[in-house]
């Protein structure tokens, strides 16, 4: 199986149709299998999946260097087409705690020595800050990725969850290939002001957050026991009444799905693509499939088409702003450039 390709905005590399978020293989969503992770990695180069999306701070560095290893053992012709995309930024603690986001230029550079080592590679495809730094000007941030992409380190500037008022700034300041942001079904804030924004600039969309944190896979029951480690035991969304009522919002989609002899994370992942197959194909999902099983599962929603009469029906099951429950905990919404 092989990937559809589209451009990553008006200034970005060609990337496949959907993209691996590795981010679940090392933190945040329970334990992980390495050997099963790097088949999955392997897996997914193999079916035409360019794009590997990571952040330094995820596991403080475990997995940028399990993107390494699979990219090290991984046949040669899949490592070349490999693009990596690594965010950065946040600030961690020996006990897994987090504090600020840093994005002083010294720091920028710093954050992608120690990156470009972790992964084993001789530049970065897409370089961005996690979220903006509230103490550093925009400005000063890109222009420091500016510098690295001068000097080949890295390849294309993004952002990520970054207000109107940052995307222009720093669009301004230097070519922006994507802004990374949460984008789903359940969650469409970006639809209001962000998007018209980034289309209007050229500036394409990576979008995490697809099955919303498995919320919305159908794979998610309501009796799921978390561990102290997943975030999602933290989530507002998987929580108490709000945790239902968003269960009830997939069940309505299930329907859909089933009408279509597909599965629900297929629709949700399919409903994606559809919002960027409209505008030049400017929206690329980050699937977050920790097995070769879910990437399967994930790769078949490429060969899902959404009509009219669907899209209608989605809309009607599950209409902007239905999901309740904003999607981080409160102390982590300030740092957002959108409102949930």
């Amino acid at each position: 199986m092989t990937t559809h390709t589209r451009s990553l905005g008006s200034t970005g590399p060609q990337v496949s149709a959907l993209g691996l978020g590795c981010m679940g293989m090392s933190a945040l969503y329970g334990e992980a299998d390495r050997a099963e992770s790097i088949a999955t990695i392997h897996a997914a180069l193999d079916a035409g999946v360019t794009l590997l999306d990571t952040g330094d701070f995820y596991a403080m560095g475990h997995n940028e260097m399990l993107i390494g290893e699979a990219l090290r053992t991984a046949p040669a012709a899949l490592r070349e087409k490999a693009l990596t995309s690594v965010k950065f930024g946040a600030l961690r603690d020996p006990d897994g705690g987090w504090n600020a986001y840093d994005g002083r230029p010294a720091a920028v550079k710093n954050f992608a020595a120690y990156s470009l080592q972790r992964l084993g590679v001789d530049h970065i495809d897409v370089y961005r800050i996690a979220r903006v730094d509230p103490d550093v000007p925009i400005e000063e941030t890109v222009g420091a990725i500016a510098e690295l992409v001068e000097k080949g380190h890295v390849r294309h500037i993004g952002l990520s969850e970054a207000s109107v008022a940052n995307i222009r700034r720093a669009a301004a300041t230097a070519p922006i290939s994507d802004l990374q942001i949460e984008y789903a079904i359940i969650t469409r804030d970006i639809e209001r002001e962000i998007l018209p924004t980034t289309r209007e600039l050229g500036i394409g969309i990576t979008a995490y957050g697809v099955l919303s944190r498995g919320l919305i896979s159908g794979h998610f029951t309501r009796d799921r026991q978390l561990g102290a480690g997943d975030f999602r035991a933290f989530s507002p969304r998987f929580q108490g009444d709000n945790l239902q009522h968003n269960l009830d919002l997939v069940e309505a989609l299930r329907k859909i799905a089933d009408e279509k002899g597909v599965t629900v994370a297929q629709i949700a992942i399919a409903w994606v693509i559809s919002r960027g197959s409209q505008h030049n194909n400017d929206i690329v999902p980050l699937v977050g499939a920790r097995t070769r099983e879910r990437l399967a599962e994930s790769l078949g929603a490429l060969d899902v088409t959404l009509d009219a009469a669907d899209l209608a029906a989605i809309e009607e099951a599950v209409p902007a702003d239905a999901a309740a429950g904003t999607r981080y905990p409160a102390a982590q919404m300030s740092h957002l450039g959108t409102e949930h």
